[in-house]
């Protein structure tokens, strides 16, 4: 019987997806291997909605966003079942021996991988692909969808550089990241920010009006300012660090889900706030100030010819790990490389920005003001 591998997308779309769906299904096809997609995540093993990924399936989508599969964010232990939440890892096991896969690829960020380590320790054959525009997935360099926001948001920034000088404004761009500053400290240095806020960096904000009040004192009529939506203010500092490390040194799953409990409240009340940020800010420096929330459209698009390199690359290497048997890692992308790493040395891992990373340190020596 020919061989079959399983594959699905998980957690929020990324562009570049489809072009890492096309590297598998073409790199296994040449090998008579065929390829069984799985609708919406991992609902759709969950309950068997399949669709079989032909050669035909791969034509045209390297240049498509979003992914061919649809996805969702539904975990196979916490799956929505009418009203109820039910864990649906058995329903998954036994789909995946139905249909006798020889492995099942698993293609997505953060939960993704904590989900795709539960099935392994169920002794299915897994791999994982990167994918994220945040960027903070542990041990590999980028993400697939990363490379698309970036350009997004400085897009958006580089736009609204005309309308800020215009009317002597501050624009305040809130850019996505919970918990990582990479697509705003990238979007900002790269579309010339003046002042970017960051998770790993909680603001001061007398701080950060000095910076803009400094500007105007130099004859600069105006300043751009990309804000990661997880950035927050000094003074919850001493929380959040309480509550992260509360979180990491857990000893029964009462207090994991305390801890995580206590950090959604902490986002809630100190994180997203950018519209009163900038009225803030208006008080503070009489400069008029505007906001835009950039959202979803840093999801969407066409991705670019960075991120279908990568996705290639990635997909490929996946490939060539499931013709070898390798099996229960995600493929890294290391350098111009890519390399094979442990689930473990992944899962629940969060990479975020370093101080003294090159980013941030030219940022500084540029004079863009961090908020610190």
């Amino acid at each position: 019987m020919p061989k079959c591998v399983g594959i699905l997308t998980s957690g929020g779309d990324s562009p570049g997806l489809n072009a890492a769906i096309r590297a598998i299904g073409r790199t296994l096809n040449q090998e008579g291997i065929s390829l069984l997609g799985f609708r919406d995540g991992y609902e759709g093993i969950a309950f068997d909605r399949t669709m079989r990924l032909t050669a035909n399936a791969f034509s045209g989508i390297l240049t498509v966003g979003g992914t061919i599969l649809r996805t969702s964010r539904n975990k196979p232990n916490k799956m929505p079942v009418g009203k109820n939440i039910i864990d649906m890892t058995d329903a998954i096991v036994e789909n995946y021996n139905k249909h006798q896969l020889e492995c099942l690829v698993c293609i997505g960020g953060g939960g993704t991988h904590k989900s795709a380590l539960r099935l392994k320790k169920k002794g299915l054959n897994i791999i994982t692909l990167p994918k994220t525009i945040d960027n903070d997935l542990a041990v590999t360099d980028t993400t697939i969808g990363f490379d698309t926001a970036t350009g997004t948001a400085t897009s958006a920034i580089d736009s609204l550089h005309s309308t800020a000088s215009s009317h002597k404004r501050i624009m305040l761009v809130e850019v996505m990241g919970h918990r990582a500053g990479w697509l705003t400290l990238a979007s900002g240095i790269a579309g010339g920010a003046d002042v970017a806020l960051l998770p790993e960096i909680p603001y001061d904000l007398n701080k950060v009006a000095d910076a803009i009040k400094k500007r105007t004192r130099q004859g600069k009529v105006f300043s751009i300012v990309p804000v990661a939506e997880g950035a927050y203010p000094i003074e919850a500092a001493k929380l959040f660090n309480a509550a992260i490390e509360r979180k990491e040194n857990f000893k029964s799953k009462k207090e994991k889900n305390e801890s995580k409990e206590e950090l959604n409240r902490l986002s809630s009340k100190y994180c997203g706030h950018t519209i009163e940020l900038a009225q803030s800010l208006e008080d503070m420096t009489g400069l008029e100030t505007r906001v835009t929330i950039l959202g979803h459209l840093q999801r969407g698009g066409t991705p670019s010819s960075a991120d279908r390199l990568l996705a290639t690359m990635l997909g490929a290497a996946c490939a060539e790990c499931i013709l070898k048997e390798k099996y229960g890692v995600m493929i890294a992308a290391k350098g111009q490389h890519t390399i094979p790493v442990p689930l473990e040395d992944v899962a629940g891992i969060r990479k975020t920005v370093p101080l003294d990373h090159p980013w941030l340190l030219n940022a500084r020596k540029m004079g863009i003001s961090l908020g610190d």
